[in-house]
This record gives structure tokens, sequence and C-alpha cells, in this order.
């Protein structure tokens, strides 16, 4: 009977997070760029577009960056579900450059990394100010909980890589903003909870040829494979259920530690 809101949610890890929920009972909103793949995804008139009339899933093209754009994902879950229980944020963009170019004489685009900055945390931010105010009107249970906010970090955060700069840092301010919005939320009976995900097999890493799946794969101690965006879903599903959980970042990675 969750009401739950998913950016990126039109593939890899959000597409499987919006599949678990249905799946288990829940109600979903999609959120993602007209131009993400996914069912109804591709509507370019910018307003929210119903997915399936007849099954509690729904689409809204926007860009996790728009007060307007979220704002309209945040109405559109209460105006056709009633309410907002969970907001996932998948919603995520990279690049991979190194902070000098010695050999082209050629230094990180500045452009570049405040794009990523600004989608990776911004826009995460963006989405869970504007959610809360919907979870603060829900009624709360016996424990006083409203609501729960789960953000999508990456071990990068931690062991960030060589070009990794700006994605490392982008996922480092996510990891650095989980305890001080949990804390401002506590009143309100709202949890923040963010996963640090490892290598999972999503449409990032499919368009790499076999063999370097292969190795990356095996870079993972164990299990020693590519993760299955499914089980990224499983554990939203185990948080989203558990009131106890707050405030924390959990890595799910198969014990792997990038190496430079």
């Amino acid at each position: 009977g969750m009401v739950g809101l998913v950016t990126g949610g039109a593939s890899g890890l959000g597409r499987a997070t919006v599949e678990r929920l249905v799946q288990n009972g829940a109600s979903a909103v999609i959120l993602d760029l007209p131009s993400s793949d996914g069912p109804g995804s591709g509507s370019q008139s910018g307003r929210p577009l119903c997915l399936r009339s007849c099954r509690p899933l729904m689409s809204c093209p926007l860009h996790v960056t728009s007060e307007a754009d979220v704002q309209s994902a945040v109405s559109l879950a209460r105006e056709k579900f009633g309410k907002l229980d969970l907001a996932v944020n998948c919603a995520g963009i990279a690049v991979a450059v190194k902070t000098y170019n010695f050999k082209k004489d050629l230094p990180h685009s500045l452009e570049d990394f405040q794009r990523v900055i600004n989608v990776n945390i911004a826009g995460t931010f963006n989405v869970i100010r504007l959610a809360v105010r919907a979870m603060g009107q829900n009624e709360p249970d016996a424990d006083g909980h409203r609501g729960c906010i789960i953000n999508t970090a990456s071990v990068a955060a931690f062991d960030g890589q060589v070009g990794q700069a700006a994605y490392s840092a982008s996922k480092g301010g996510i990891v650095g903003m989980t305890l001080p919005i949990a804390r401002d939320l506590a009143p309100m009976g709202i949890r923040v909870i963010t996963i640090a995900p490892g290598l999972f097999s999503t449409p990032l890493l499919a368009g790499l040829p076999e063999k370097v799946r292969s190795f990356l794969a095996r870079q993972v101690p164990f299990p020693s494979r590519l993760g299955d965006p499914a089980e990224f879903a499983h554990l939203v599903t185990s948080l989203a259920e558990n009131p106890m959980i707050n405030g924390e970042v959990i890595r799910l990675d198969g014990a792997i530690r990038m190496q430079p």
C-alpha cells in the first residue's frame, strides 16, 4: 500500500526499484528524462504521463534539478494515489576525465564538473526537500513514522578512481548530507538512508565490451560478478520496511574496494 517516487526510474537501478515496488503491492511514480529508455518515458510533452491507466504506475518526464518538474511529480503522486511514503533517488550522471591532461595540456572542464555536481547533489537534494513536504502530511504510525528517503551514492564516494574527481565528489556529497538531513527530518518521523552500490549491470556498463565487463566482475571478491539491479531494489524495499535504519550509508558491493 505504499506510494513511492523513483528518480531515474526508466532504466537501471531505478527501473528495477519501480518493478519491485509494484510487484510487492506499492504504487509508484517514475521520474526521468523524456529521452530515457523505459516504458512511457518517450513523451516529449514535459507533462505528467499516465503510463498504464489500470495499473499503480505513473510517469513524469522531468529533470531532477527543476523545482517545477519535481513539484509536479510530487503533486501527481498525491493526486493519483493520495499520499507519498517513499522517495528513491537513482538519477545521476558521470564523466571520466583526469584533473589535468598533461599530454594535451588541457584541464578538466569546469562546466562538466559543475554539471555532475548539480545533477547528482543538487538534484538529489531538490527531490528530498520537495518530497518531504508531502510526507509530512501523512498520518504517523505508532512510532511516529511518516516517510522514507533512500538516496544512491556509489563506492566511488570512498574509493574514487583515476578520472572520477567530479563523480566521486558528487557521490561523496550525497554521503555527507545523509546524516544531517536525517537529523533535520527526525522530528517529523521521516528517515533518510543512502545506498552506495559497487559494480552493477546497468546501462552504463552494458555498453562496455564483454571482455571489460568480465574483468570488472572478477574484481568483486564475492559474489564475483556484477550486481543485479534487482538486488539493489531488494535492499530498497528492505530499508523501507525497517524503521530502525536511519541516517546510515550502506555499501552494496560484494566487498569490493576499487583500485586506483
